[in-house]
Formats: C-alpha cells, sequence, structure tokens
C-alpha cells in the first residue's frame, strides 16, 4: 500500500510541472527554456545557474563552481549536489544524466540518487 502512495505523489507531483523542456540556451548573462511549441517560457540568471550541462524533456543539470544543480520543467532548482562526488556531467537523457568520476562512470536519476556504477575501462 505504501508503494503505491509513494507512486501516487510522484504521478502528482511530476503533474504539476506544465511545460516540457523542448531547448535551452544560454546567451550573455540569460538561460532561456523554451516549451515545444518554440515559446520561451523560462529566464534564468546564467550567473546562479551555471554551465548547463544537459536537459531532457523534464529536467536540467548545470554545473556552477563547486555544485551540480538540477532543475525542473518549470526553472526551479530542486537539487544540489557536490562536484566532487558527481564528477564530471557526461550526459543527460530521459529521467537520468550521466558522469565520471575517476575510472567510474555513475548513472543518476532526476532527483540526484545513484542508480548504478560502472568501470571506466
Amino acid at each position: 500500500m505504501s508503494k503505491l502512495f509513494t507512486i501516487l505523489a510522484l504521478v502528482l507531483v511530476m503533474g504539476t510541472n506544465t511545460h516540457r523542456i523542448s531547448s535551452v540556451e544560454t546567451r550573455g548573462s540569460w538561460v532561456y527554456f523554451y516549451d515545444e511549441s518554440g515559446h520561451k517560457y523560462q529566464t534564468l540568471s546564467a550567473s546562479g545557474v551555471g554551465e548547463v550541462q544537459g536537459y531532457s524533456s523534464t529536467f536540467m543539470v548545470s554545473v556552477n563552481g563547486s555544485w551540480v544543480y538540477l532543475y525542473n520543467s518549470e526553472g526551479k532548482k530542486y537539487h544540489t549536489m557536490s562536484k566532487s562526488g558527481v564528477g564530471e556531467v557526461l550526459g543527460v537523457a530521459g529521467d537520468t544524466f550521466t558522469s565520471r568520476n575517476g575510472s567510474w562512470i555513475y548513472t543518476w536519476d532526476r532527483n540526484g540518487k545513484k542508480i548504478n556504477t560502472r568501470s571506466a575501462r
């Protein structure tokens, strides 16, 4: 029963996002989010976001100094991770992102939970 409640809660929370990311662009001091219709719907300061590492339709990953930030499709920062633990972000796809830290490749879910570790060799 608790698993059903958790799943229902996740569906409700994820359903509150009304936009899906089609494109994220950094121009000058600003980071722009575009939806599937090509309309700009969110603008964030590039100094706060840092360098965009990648995005999917539901979230974006950026690095700013020693921190890795996760943003939802509405442009709200919802999770912060230490870059020393994550390493170099390699890519974002679907609801996951991958990183390389030393000789290890990590797969993370969109909530910042490590879901897989494998050797980089």
